[in-house]
C-alpha cells in the first residue's frame, strides 16, 4: 500500500465526523456545508487508507475476518461524507459545488486505485479466495470473498506495475472528464431551455401549465413564460403544442444540447470512449463493452447482440406503420411531410381518434401527493405491509423535501424515505433513486433512500398535476425505492441495489404494473376538483390504447442502446471524426437509424453512459424488461395485489440485493427461467397469428 497522504484536519464542528445523531442517520443538512463536504471526504480518503494499511500490515493469516470484514467496515466516514456530497451535486449543484466536485473527481479515482491496486492487499485478499471453499463460511460470506476478488480483479489488481501505473492515469482522467460532461450538459439544458414571449404560442397547454411556464421564467428572471428541458430528447410539450414552429424549436432546442459552444460534450465523449477502450484493453479485454459484461447477467456481448437484433427490424416495421397513421391526420392540417417535432402531437391526435384517450386531458386526476400516498404508498402498504409517516420535524437538504419514515406490518421501522419531486435548477435531469444510508447488519444501519424526480411546479396555490409517464415514473422509482428498503443482508457490499446493473432495473419495473392496477388507480385517479374517479371507459380505453406508440418507443430506446454499444465497441485505434458522424454512422449500421425517431438520447447529453453507470449497459432496461414482464405475469397467476405475492417477491428477492445470484433470484419467485414471450407481446413485437 502506497503512504497515506496527508489531508488537511476537519474543523471541530464538522457534523460529517461522526455519525448522525438524527433517527436512522439522516444527515443533519441543515448544520452541513459545502466546505464541511470537502473536508470529510479527504479526511474520509486518508483515514480509509490508514485502515487499509493496518489491514495490509497484519502478521495474521488472511481470513474472512481480518481481511474481507475488515474491508467492509473501512471507510465509514468516506462513504457518510460521499453520501452526502454526491446526492447534493445532483440534486443542489452550484458553482461552488461544482468547483469542489472537479477538485475531487480525479481525487477519489485515486484513492479507488490505491485500494484495488495494492499489491499487497490483494494478496491477501488472493489468500482467502484461494481457502473459501475450505473455510466454512456462510453462503453470505462465500459470495462475499468471490465478490470482492472479482472486483479487484477487474480492476487491474493483476496488472504489473507499469499497467497499474497507466491504469490510474486513465481512471483520473475518466473521473474528471464524466465530471466535465455531466456539468456541461446541466449547463447547456439549463441554458436550452425555450423561452417564449406570446401566450398565444401556447395553445394547446392548460392553464396549470402555462402558469408552471410563467413561474419558471419567473424563476429564471426572463420576460414570459420559459419551457424547460427534460433529459430525454423527447419533450413533454411537444405533444400537446399546437404551434408547429414552436414545436420545431422545443425539439431543435433538445437534440442540439451540449453539441456546440463552450459547452460541447462532442469532444468529452469521444475522449471518454477512446479512454474507455485503452482500459479494457490494458486491463485483457477486446473492448469496454466486454470488460462492463464480464460482471453482469447477461454475461457477453454476444448474448446483448443477440437479444437486440431480434427486436430492431419488428420494432422499426412498427414505427413505420405509425409513421403513415401520423401522416394522415397530418395531412388533414395541412401538413405535407412529418417531422420529427410534429411526431408526439400527431400520435397523441392519434391515440384519441382510435381509442378515445386524450392524456393531456387526465393531469387533473394526477395530483402528485394523491399519487404518491393513495396510489405509491398504498400499493406498498397493500403489497408488502409497509407504512408511511410523514415526518415534518425532520429536514431535507431543500425546502422541497420531505421526509416520511417506514415501518412494516408489525410497526418496526423499516428506513427513511425523502422525496424530491420538482424540477428547479442546479437539478439535473431525468429521475432517480439513490441512499444516504444503506442497511447492513454488519454496520447496525437501515436504509435513508430518496427519490428525485423532475416535475414542472405549479403557479402558487396550484395542485401539482402529473402526466400519465410520470405517474409510471414515480412507480418506477419508487420500485427502486422498495429495493433498498427491503433490504435485509449482513454486508453492506450486497445493501438494496447493490446488484449487476442488467438486474437493477427489474424491480423498478414490476413495480410499474400497478399503477393502472383497478384497485390501486381507484385509490388515486381522482378529480383534483371535484373528486370523481377516472372513469372506468377512460382506463379501459387507456388499457385498449396501450400497444400504440410502442413502435415508436421500442425504436426510439433500441437507438440509443446501440449506440451505447457503438460508442463502447471502439478499440483504441477506432478513428472516430466528428462525433455526429460517429453516432449516425452507428444507427445506420444497426438499422436503427429513423429520420423521424431519434434515439431517446443522443451522443452529447446521454448522461447514463458518459456520466453514469450505464456505460455499455443501456441495454439493462430491455434485458430486465424481460425479467419484469415475466413477473407480471406471475403476479397476475396468482392473484395480484395479495401480500402473501408482495411477502414472498421481499423475502426471496427485494431483500437479498446482491448476496445471492440475481438470476437464481428470479427463479426462486418464478420457479424457472425467464420467458421472453410476456415482454414480445407487451411491446408488439411478436408477429400476428
Amino acid at each position: 500500500m502506497s503512504a497515506v497522504q496527508p489531508a488537511p484536519a476537519p474543523s471541530a464542528d464538522n457534523p460529517l465526523l461522526a455519525p448522525s445523531p438524527l433517527p436512522l442517520q439522516l444527515p443533519p443538512f441543515a448544520a452541513i456545508t459545502l466546505e464541511h463536504c470537502r473536508e470529510a471526504l479527504l479526511a474520509g480518503m486518508a483515514e480509509q487508507r490508514a485502515e487499509v494499511a493496518a489491514i495490509v500490515g497484519s502478521a495474521e493469516r488472511p481470513d474472512l475476518a481480518n481481511t474481507v470484514v475488515a474491508l467492509e467496515r473501512s471507510g465509514r466516514l468516506y462513504r457518510r461524507a460521499g453520501a452526502v456530497f454526491h446526492n447534493l451535486a445532483s440534486s443542489v449543484s452550484s458553482p461552488r459545488l461544482r468547483e469542489i466536485e472537479r477538485e475531487l473527481a480525479p481525487l477519489e479515482a485515486a484513492h479507488s486505485d490505491a485500494l484495488r491496486l495494492d499489491p499487497a492487499l490483494f494478496a491477501r485478499l488472493d489468500a482467502v479466495h484461494a481457502g473459501r471453499h475450505e473455510a466454512g463460511l456462510d453462503p453470505e460470506s462465500l459470495r462475499l470473498v468471490e465478490r470482492y476478488h472479482l472486483d479487484f480483479v477487474l480492476s487491474g489488481a493483476r496488472l504489473d506495475e507499469a499497467g497499474r501505473a497507466r491504469l490510474g492515469e486513465l481512471n483520473q482522467e475518466l473521473s474528471a472528464l464524466s465530471t466535465t460532461f455531466g456539468q456541461q450538459l446541466q449547463l447547456a439544458t439549463e441554458a436550452a431551455a425555450v423561452v417564449v414571449t406570446d401566450r398565444a404560442q401556447l395553445d394547446g397547454l392548460g392553464d396549470a401549465e402555462v402558469g408552471a411556464a410563467a413561474r419558471a421564467a419567473a424563476d429564471r428572471g426572463v420576460e414570459g413564460f420559459l419551457l424547460p428541458l427534460l433529459l430525454p430528447t423527447g419533450q413533454p410539450v411537444l405533444a400537446k403544442l399546437r404551434d408547429r414552429a414552436l414545436r420545431r424549436r422545443v425539439f431543435e432546442a433538445s437534440v442540439g444540447r451540449a453539441s456546440a459552444g463552450e459547452h460541447d460534450n462532442g469532444p468529452v465523449a469521444v475522449r471518454i470512449a477512446r479512454l474507455r477502450a485503452e482500459r479494457a484493453r490494458l486491463l485483457g479485454f477486446p473492448t469496454h463493452a466486454d470488460l462492463v459484461l464480464a460482471d453482469s447477467t447477461a454475461r457477453t456481448t454476444e448474448a446483448v447482440d443477440a437479444m437486440l437484433a431480434t427486436m430492431v427490424a419488428p420494432a422499426r416495421a412498427n414505427a413505420d406503420a405509425e409513421a403513415a397513421a401520423l401522416a394522415e391526420v397530418a395531412a388533414r392540417d395541412g401538413v405535407p411531410d412529418l417531422a420529427p417535432w410534429d411526431w408526439a402531437y400527431y400520435s397523441e391526435r392519434v391515440r384519441a381518434e382510435r381509442y378515445a384517450v386524450d392524456t393531456a386531458a387526465l393531469r387533473p386526476w394526477f395530483e402528485l401527493d394523491r399519487v404518491l400516498v393513495d396510489g405509491v404508498f398504498r400499493a406498498a402498504e397493500l403489497l408488502y405491509g409497509y407504512r408511511f409517516t410523514h415526518r415534518p420535524d425532520l429536514a431535507g437538504y431543500h425546502p422541497d423535501v420531505r421526509v416520511w419514515e417506514v415501518s412494516d406490518a408489525q410497526g418496526e421501522t423499516v428506513g427513511l424515505y425523502l422525496g424530491d419531486f420538482y424540477a428547479r435548477e442546479g437539478k439535473r435531469g431525468g429521475a432517480w433513486m439513490s441512499s444516504f444510508v444503506t442497511q447492513s447488519r454488519l454496520l447496525d444501519t437501515r436504509p435513508v433512500v430518496v427519490n428525485n424526480l423532475n416535475v414542472s411546479r405549479a403557479a402558487d396555490g396550484r395542485p401539482t398535476l402529473l402526466t400519465l409517464d410520470e405517474v409510471n415514473t414515480l412507480f418506477h422509482e419508487f420500485g427502486h425505492t422498495l429495493h433498498g428498503l427491503s433490504s435485509a443482508v449482513t454486508y453492506p457490499r450486497f445493501a438494496g441495489t447493490s446488484v449487476p446493473r442488467d438486474f437493477v432495473e427489474f424491480p423498478s419495473q414490476v413495480n410499474e404494473m400497478w399503477a393502472l392496477w383497478p384497485e390501486v388507480l381507484a385509490g388515486y385517479a381522482r378529480h383534483v376538483e371535484t373528486g370523481e374517479p377516472l372513469p372506468a371507459s377512460v382506463v379501459e380505453a387507456i388499457e385498449a390504447a396501450q400497444l400504440w406508440g410502442e413502435g415508436f418507443a421500442t425504436l426510439e430506446y433500441l437507438a440509443a442502446t446501440l449506440l451505447d454499444q457503438a460508442w463502447h465497441r471502439i478499440t483504441p485505434e477506432t478513428e472516430i471524426g466528428d462525433p455526429a458522424d460517429f453516432e449516425r454512422a452507428a444507427l445506420e449500421a444497426a438499422g436503427a437509424a429513423h429520420d423521424l425517431v431519434p434515439p431517446r438520447y443522443r451522443t452529447t447529453y446521454f448522461q447514463h453512459v458518459f456520466a453514469g453507470g450505464y456505460a455499455a449497459g443501456y441495454y439493462s432496461y430491455i434485458w430486465s424488461e424481460v425479467l419484469d414482464a415475466d413477473t407480471v405475469e406471475w403476479f397476475k397467476e396468482n392473484g395480484g395485489l395479495r401480500r402473501e405475492n408482495g411477502d414472498a417477491f421481499r423475502e426471496r428477492l427485494l431483500s437479498v440485493g446482491g448476496s445471492v445470484d440475481p438470476l437464481a433470484a428470479f427463479r426462486a419467485v418464478r420457479g424457472r427461467d425467464a420467458d421472453p414471450t410476456p415482454l414480445l407481446r407487451r411491446r408488439g413485437l411478436l408477429p400476428a397469428a
